[in-house]
């Protein structure tokens, strides 16, 4: 037989011999994964809030009551984020966009600056009139923002980047309420689809 009969032959075997170790991988650690995301999920589901009294972007007082209705979205993040929080923003506006007239007036958005410092009302209310669609804004006491961030299970960090300017490393799902109790996260990473398919579900 020639040589290149016996090369194909061997690259065969290891073909086979890679894909069986594959799958053997992914049976022995598929239900690892799965239960990691089960436990997850279950340590976020947790974190359901606390009472609060913090600012909106009109400088009024704004509560826990807030959150009442048939469903209310909740996102922690900051005007300064490059890239995920107006990311997820706009796609709460498409979603918003994509809601029939009902569906629309029963759904609120609420954004929560973690870096009141920097985020006053007036930055507040500037970036979220660049989106379509209304959503509120809530800043306020940096202490009692933090609290209320560690109440919802969110977690974030200064990241200094130099010359006393930050970055805020952050958690970053879109939070879902129902008459004022969690029923669920949407992660950052979800595509527009799959953030429509969730608020549409829970608004029928």
């Amino acid at each position: 037989m020639s040589k290149t009969y016996f090369t194909t032959m061997k690259l065969k075997t290891s073909i086979t011999i890679i894909t069986g170790c594959l799958v053997i991988f992914l049976f022995i650690m598929l239900p690892v994964f799965l239960s990691m995301e089960k436990q997850k999920n279950e340590i976020e589901s947790k974190f359901q809030g606390s009472e609060f009294s913090l600012l909106d972007v009109n400088n009024k007082t704004i509560t826990e009551s807030s959150f009442q209705g048939p469903l209310t979205a909740i996102f922690f993040g900051f005007t300064n984020c490059p890239d995920i929080c107006p990311m997820t923003l706009n796609n709460l506006d498409l979603a918003i966009n994509n809601l029939d007239k009902k569906k629309k007036e029963n759904f609120k958005v609420f954004f929560v600056s973690i870096d009141p410092e920097r985020d006053t009302p007036e930055i507040i209310k500037d970036y979220l009139n660049s989106f379509d669609n209304k959503m509120y804004g809530i800043t306020g006491n940096p202490k009692k923002v933090f609290l209320m961030s560690q109440s919802w299970g969110v977690m974030s960090e200064k990241i200094f980047t130099g010359e006393g300017e930050y970055l805020i490393n952050h958690s970053s799902s879109i939070i879902l309420l129902k008459n004022g109790k969690y029923i669920n996260r949407i992660s950052h990473h979800a595509p527009y689809d799959e953030v429509f398919k969730n608020i549409n579900k829970y608004l029928r």
